[in-house]
């Protein structure tokens, strides 16, 4: 017989869907916080797209984990990311790194209070970076593991796609006609996502940074060519790229704190 949660579809591992109920026997391992943002796609994807994919990717990837027997739950997605370089694109929605670090510490606080010591951001924004916020915050919760990844980085777009896409391309167009095709406009409607670059050396060549003003780089919010985009390649694209995060999920859940180093 099935109990409430397998008959209601509830996923165990996803906590929006779960209960206080069904919790007290979950003894998880791991949590896990993925982090989006809302912004302006070229003009054929939604503003969501990278909270869709945040959403998705989380929750299918901690799937294939639990099924492994990794506890692992899953936290709402943070849907707002640092747009400071678009503050002029409308309706970007801007999360300053300030901001997210007192985000972070207060979700790390109760973690670390009941006992989940283990923590993965899943980043699903190229504007955010975690870094020196998981260094600051492993001085004050030196019991707790804090890491990120960027899940965008974990399989090589070559063996899928033609073009390498930055943002709002090939890859993420076809990530979207797989996963919300309806909300994806026609590709006939997209800009060509061409980009403008540096003038500095030590920048193109990557040793140098500084943050892009996103409307001097480009005429349509995308870098990166759209149209060979198809969502066969975002289904074999992103079973790949969920298998690869729901090993490392498998393995932070796993493995004891002091066996992290070989």
């Amino acid at each position: 017989m099935l109990n409430f949660e397998e008959k209601n579809n509830m996923r165990p591992y996803i906590l929006k869907e779960t209960n206080w109920k069904a919790i007290q026997t979950a003894n998880y391992q791991l949590a896990v916080l993925p982090w989006g943002a809302c912004e302006a796609h070229n003009f054929h994807l939604p503003y969501g797209t990278d909270i869709i994919e945040a959403d998705y990717i989380a929750a299918e990837a901690a799937r294939k984990a639990w099924e492994k027997g990794a506890r692992v739950v899953v936290l709402p997605t943070v849907p707002f990311g640092v747009n400071t370089g678009q503050h002029d694109v409308l309706l970007d929605i801007n999360m300053n790194p300030s901001t997210q670090l007192a985000l972070l510490r207060d979700v790390v606080t109760v973690l670390n209070r009941q006992g989940i010591s283990k923590l993965l951001i899943l980043n699903s924004h190229g504007g955010n970076d975690f870094k020196t916020m998981i260094r600051e915050l492993g001085l004050q919760f030196p019991e707790m593991f804090l890491c990120q990844a960027n899940w965008f980085q974990a399989v090589d777009q070559k063996q899928f796609f033609e073009n390498k896409d930055d943002y709002a391309g090939e890859m993420e167009t076809s990530v979207l006609l797989h996963l919300q095709p309806d909300w994806v406009r026609p590709l006939a409607d997209s800009g060509p996502g061409t980009a403008r670059k540096f003038v500095f050396s030590a920048m193109r060549e990557g040793w140098a940074w500084a943050e892009r003003q996103w409307t001097r780089v480009t005429q349509d919010t995308g870098v990166g060519d759209p149209r060979l985009a198809t969502a066969e390649k975002g289904k074999r694209y992103l079973e790949e790229v969920t298998d690869r995060v729901a090993h490392l999920m498998e393995q932070l859940a796993s493995t004891r704190q002091k066996d992290f180093y070989v």
